[in-house]
């Protein structure tokens, strides 16, 4: 098996902790909108208490984030393992819930459990992968992510179209038991595949850490030439680090390079969700309510949409490691700003109570266009770079910062949301047409490009190149192919030959 495939086989299996971060984001569309649920749980205070539902779960994740950032000495892999324990415990208590307050107790656990995975996958991915294949390894968080909302999509469109009016539980037990049997597979398994290098060589594991980089770049032969320039660099990288020390929270915010890169994680992040994808995924049945569209075909729609966000996803890791980073998140700010404009439009002149069928599939139309560009752009890219901006002594750290953002923001539109769609209506929407225009902005002026540099680059990038950087294109002082570097023994030739082998494994 060629080096670049065994990579991306490695990141696809650690994405199935996105498969359950986006189960969950689909599922509960399903669960509050289902009868037995509504029965239950909902019978007083129903915008707070499935706004409440929605948000404890992201809440959850803010806290799993947070702890992740101090779990570095468990490894990638222990921290994979531990979530998933905390994930499968959070499940069982929402499948057996028979009341409120045992939902909000799962939705909780569960998100904790979601918050280490998400923000822990994309940093293995990021460092077990080469450069040149990089965007594509990290972007399969968000593949995955899509996979599961196809899964949650189409299981919670059939069990409530099987038990709606029945007023069975099944139509929204079923669903959420679902989500623990991947969190089951991925904790018993992780152990089967390598650990880190990065973190092996940062915890003075050296022998291990060169043994793993072997294994993963090139069939196990520890003398291969990319495999030697590889590990001396990471070797270098961390011996100054670890002269530095800076390795707590604090350091995110001492000195301009490392501060820059902490605000850019972070407004990434934020402006991920306010794209207002989140409000779409939590709340579809009520929003496309506001235009007259059942809550059994909202459901059948996204589900369809779900397929729509999986395809977006694969265009995007496709096209990441050529078009590069900056280019889809500008752009694709602009076109879901205008995607906004137009459903708000629809919905301020065809409001339910004058249902219009060339309305309803204009919104629709326009609804997936902004799904299938935002899983293409924003989705993917709000998680691939964090996790390669910082150096491995800060990685967790900072990617733990803009992951805790991201579900601040998230857990806010999750309680806002429902009571918002009831008191404005389609105003709403302006925030989301705003935000999506200084997005664009924000990234056409500070978002560096990091397409095709080395993990080990991102230091000198962020303190030789400018802050302001429309039109730029910074190349590292020392940036040559790693497989070209004179090491010792000058194996120059097999460097390049294994170059080719992961331009060919990625076609």
């Amino acid at each position: 098996m060629k080096s670049g495939v065994y990579q991306f086989l490695v990141g696809c299996f650690a994405a199935l902790g996105s498969f359950l971060f986006g189960y969950d984001l689909a599922v509960i569309a399903e669960v509050v909108a289902s009868d037995s649920f509504k029965t239950l749980f909902l019978q007083q205070d129903a915008d707070t208490r499935s706004g409440t539902v929605v948000a404890l779960f992201t809440g959850g994740c803010f806290c799993g984030a947070l702890g992740a950032g101090y779990s570095n000495r468990l490894g990638r892999r222990g921290t994979i393992l531990m979530a998933c324990c905390i994930f499968t415990v959070g499940g069982i208590i929402q499948t057996s819930g028979v009341a409120i307050g045992m939902l909000y107790a799962g939705r909780l656990i569960a998100g904790t459990g979601v918050g280490f995975l998400t923000m822990i996958i994309p940093i293995f991915q990021a460092e077990i992968s080469h450069r040149r294949i990089r965007g594509m390894v990290t972007c399969l968080q968000q593949l995955f992510n899509a996979f599961g909302q196809i899964f949650a999509s189409w299981i919670g469109y059939g069990c409530y179209m099987t038990w709606t009016g029945t007023g069975d539980s099944r139509e929204w037990r079923i669903p959420l038991a679902i989500q623990i049997i991947p969190a089951i597979i991925l904790g018993s398994m992780i152990y089967l595949f390598p650990e880190s290098p990065r973190w092996l060589c940062d915890h003075d594991r050296a022998d291990q850490a060169l043994f793993n980089l072997a294994k993963l770049h090139a069939h196990g032969d520890i003398n291969d030439a990319y495999v030697l320039s590889e590990f001396h660099l990471i070797q270098h990288q961390i011996s100054e680090e670890h002269a530095q020390k800076s390795k707590t929270y604090l350091d995110l915010f001492r000195g301009w390079p490392n501060f820059r890169r902490t605000i850019l994680v972070m407004m990434i992040q934020a402006s991920c969700q306010m794209t207002g994808v989140s409000a779409i995924q939590y709340f579809s049945p009520q929003i496309f309510q506001q235009i007259g569209i059942p809550t059994g075909t909202t459901l059948l729609l996204q589900a369809c949409n779900a397929i729509i966000a999986f395809a977006g996803t694969a265009v995007c890791i496709v096209v990441i490691d050529r078009i590069g980073r900056r280019p889809l998140e500008i752009w694709g700010s602009a076109v879901m700003c205008m995607t906004y404009i137009v459903n708000a439009a629809l919905i301020a002149k065809f409001p339910a109570t004058s249902p219009n069928n060339g309305a309803h599939w204009g919104f629709i139309v326009m609804t997936f266009i902004f799904n299938f560009v935002f899983f293409i752009t924003s989705g993917p890219l709000s998680w691939a770079i964090p996790a390669e901006l910082f150096g491995t002594a800060l990685r967790t750290k900072g990617v733990s910062m803009g992951a805790m953002t991201s579900f601040a923001f998230n857990t806010m539109i999750g309680q806002v949301t429902p009571i918002a769609i009831t008191s404005i209506g389609w105003r709403f929407y302006v925030i989301f047409i705003v935000c999506n225009l200084t997005n664009g902005i924000f990234f056409w002026a500070f978002q560096p490009e990091t397409k095709g540099l080395n993990l080990e680059d991102m230091d000198e990038l962020f303190r030789d190149s400018p802050t302001f950087v429309p039109g730029s294109h910074w190349v590292p002082s020392s940036h040559v192919d790693a497989d070209a570097e004179e090491i010792a023994g000058g194996h120059v030739e097999k460097g390049k030959m294994v170059e080719a082998d992961y331009i060919e494994a990625v076609g």
